[in-house]
Parts: C-alpha cells; structure tokens; sequence
C-alpha cells in the first residue's frame, strides 16, 4: 500500500508539474501552465513534464523530451529555493534549442573528428553537424527523441532505442536512463545500454548549472575543484590531439579550489582554442563513493559535488552562449552555465590509446553519475 501511495504521489507531480517557487521555502501552488507548455504529442508520442520532489524541497523537474532534466531546485544558504539549471520556458524551446540544455547526448557525447571512425576494419560516417566533426551522435539524435517514461517511486525511467543506422551508427541499441532523487539533496542518474551489433558508445547529460539561482549572473565567481592530474588538449577544432597533459602549472590546475574566471582569459593557445574552457579532464579516480568534482558558489552558499563510475568529464563554460538562447526571463549571455559532463574520452573510436568505447552484442554498458547539492558550512 505503501508503495502504491508513493507511486500515486510521484505521477500527480508528474501530471501537474509541482514546481517550487524560485524565493520561498513553501511550495508553490500546481501550476496547471507550466504543465501545458511542456505538454505535446510528437510522431504520435505523447510529451511530457515530471517532477520529482524530496522532503527537503528539492524539486526535479523532467521531460521524456530527451530525457531532459528541465530544473532543478535546491535550497540556498538561507533555506530559500531557487532553480540551479539554466532551461527554456516550454517544450517549444526544447524543439528548437541549439545548446542541449539538460538533455541526455549520444549515441557519442562530445565529438569525434571528421564524422568518420573505423570498427571491425568497416570505416563509418556519421553527420557532420560541427564543422567538419560530429557532435553529440548527429542530427537529430536520442537527445530529440521522445522517450519511453515509467514512474518509480521516487524515481522515473526513460527508455529509448536508436535503430540501426541512427546517424550512421550501427546496431540497434537500446538505452536506459534512471533519474532518482534521493533525501541528501542528490540526483543519481544511471545509464545502461545493449546492441545487438557492435558499435561504439558515449552517453552524458548536458545539463548547465549557475549556483546562484540567477542565471543573469556569469559563473565566474563560482569556485571548483576537479580531481584530474592531466587533461586532453585539442586542436583548433576542439578534437583531442592524443596527448595527456598535466595540468599543474596550467590554466587547467583545478587541484584546489579556484574561481573559474581566474585564468580563464589567459593567452593560452587551449582556452582561445575552446574560447574558455571546454575540454576533458582525466578523472584521478572513478571513485562514487568519493566526489571527482566540487563547486562551491559563497554567494547563495550553494555546493555541489559529483560522483562517477566515468573515466572523465568535460568541463565546459558557456562559451557559445551569446544571447540568442532564452529562458527563465532571460537571455543566456557568454559564461552564465557550466557543464560537467561525464564521460569517456572525445574521439576515443579514433584514438588507440583512449579507454575503449567499443560495445558487443551480450554486453551491458552501465555508467552512474550522481550530482548531490548542499550548502556551505
């Protein structure tokens, strides 16, 4: 009885999309608008708007769009609740966003040079959606897709399959994402995957934080630490060159905490490159009983952390935000969202000496990532 209760809690959020006020510790009122605008049927699959909430306040806001995360809402120093990810208004923008605001990305996140790679001696071409490189699995990937939703309890499952030749990929390969909201204010996301042909794979979420709630304010105050002794440095074209590089005494030494603006204008070949940072950083440790990266915002007072089983994560700063993206009230200017994605390596299908991203049919990829928020002491 318990659990269907908790059931029946968790699908009226979803239908009614309990959305907690951005300047107060209560709840707000159902917002029966917000519930509309995130509401569509697409190829004759209905589109919607879920959200999870914990005994805390903290509220998840989800489309199966995607299996995109929309918000998320975590109190500040002060027990006020604000929306810590940048997003659009409704599903509209979500269409027609460029920037992969919360959105689960593959079949292979990040890029891979030329749009072309070699599997089984057989050399495939996926789009050429980023120059001449692929990015984020092509045109119109899982991340415009409408996923299969199942609520539990204080969970919701979304499923997808990309069928063979999605973009050029092959086989068919079925993927779940799990989004769990937990009572210590953290929101695990479990992946899994399985083809039935070989293929390679790199699946993340690219969600854009901003710490203090607003996203008019840029992220440049906000201080992180990131566990990775070295970083992947890459050519003009954002393609990793192959070299592991050791960050100390670099504009990349997040060993300690450090604001992210501090160097991040410094005449470095690899942030004019990246036009800031936008690069992967090689985990110390896939450790998920330990965090891999922390990021502390003094203003509101609000800490993250996030934990891995991924070799690396991408750490990219709102470089190509230039105001053409809207939400929230707001233009989305240069710097005002961070991404830590987690992830396998950029090009790794043409790159040897990268950790494999090759999958067979009989196995089962699975990754965790968790993002746990708090407040400062």
């Amino acid at each position: 009885m318990k659990k269907l209760f908790a059931f029946a809690q968790v699908l009226l959020a979803g239908l009614s999309a309990c959305v907690v006020a951005p300047s107060s510790r209560e709840q707000a009122p159902l917002d029966q608008d917000r519930v509309k605008a995130f509401a569509d049927t697409l190829n004759g699959k209905t589109v919607k708007l879920f959200t999870l909430r914990n005994k805390n306040g903290m509220a998840i806001e989800l489309s199966n769009y995607g299996a995109t995360i929309v918000s998320i809402h975590v109190p500040d120093k002060a027990g006020n609740i604000g929306n810590v990810l940048l997003g659009y208004d409704d599903i509209k923008g979500y269409y027609n966003g460029k920037s992969y605001f919360g959105c689960v990305v593959g079949r292979y996140a990040n890029r891979i040079a030329k749009a072309t790679f070699k599997l089984d001696g057989k050399e495939y071409h996926v789009p050429q959606n980023d120059g001449l490189n692929s990015l984020h699995g092509g045109i119109n990937s899982i991340d415009k897709q409408v996923w299969d939703a199942r609520i539990m309890n204080d969970a919701i499952r979304f499923t997808t399959v990309s069928k063979d030749g999605d973009n050029g990929y092959p086989g068919n390969l079925k993927i779940t994402v799990v989004y769990s909201l937990r009572s210590d204010n953290s929101l695990a996301i479990d992946y899994t995957a399985s083809t039935d042909q070989t293929t390679v794979l790199n699946i993340s979420n690219h969600a854009y934080f901003n710490l203090t709630g607003n996203p008019s304010n840029t992220i440049l105050d906000h201080e992180i630490k990131i566990n990775a002794d070295a970083f992947t440095p890459v050519d003009s074209t954002l393609i990793p060159t192959g070299e592991l590089k050791k960050v100390a005494g670099t504009a990349f030494d997040f060993l300690q905490f450090k604001k992210i603006g501090n160097d991040i204008n410094q005449q470095d070949q690899q942030l004019i490159y990246g036009k800031g940072y936008d690069h992967n950083f090689v985990l110390n440790a896939s450790d998920i009983a330990k965090p891999v990266v922390e990021v502390h915002e003094k203003t509101s007072g609000r800490k993250m952390e996030v934990f891995t089983t991924q070799p690396s994560v991408q750490f990219y700063t709102g470089n190509f935000l230039n105001g053409t993206e809207k939400g929230r009230g707001v233009e989305y200017q240069h710097r005002t969202g961070f991404c830590l994605e987690t992830q396998h390596f950029p090009d790794a299908p043409n790159q040897p000496n990268f950790p494999s991203t090759v999958l067979k049919p009989g196995e089962t990829w699975k990754s965790q990532t968790i993002y746990k928020f708090s407040v400062l002491n």
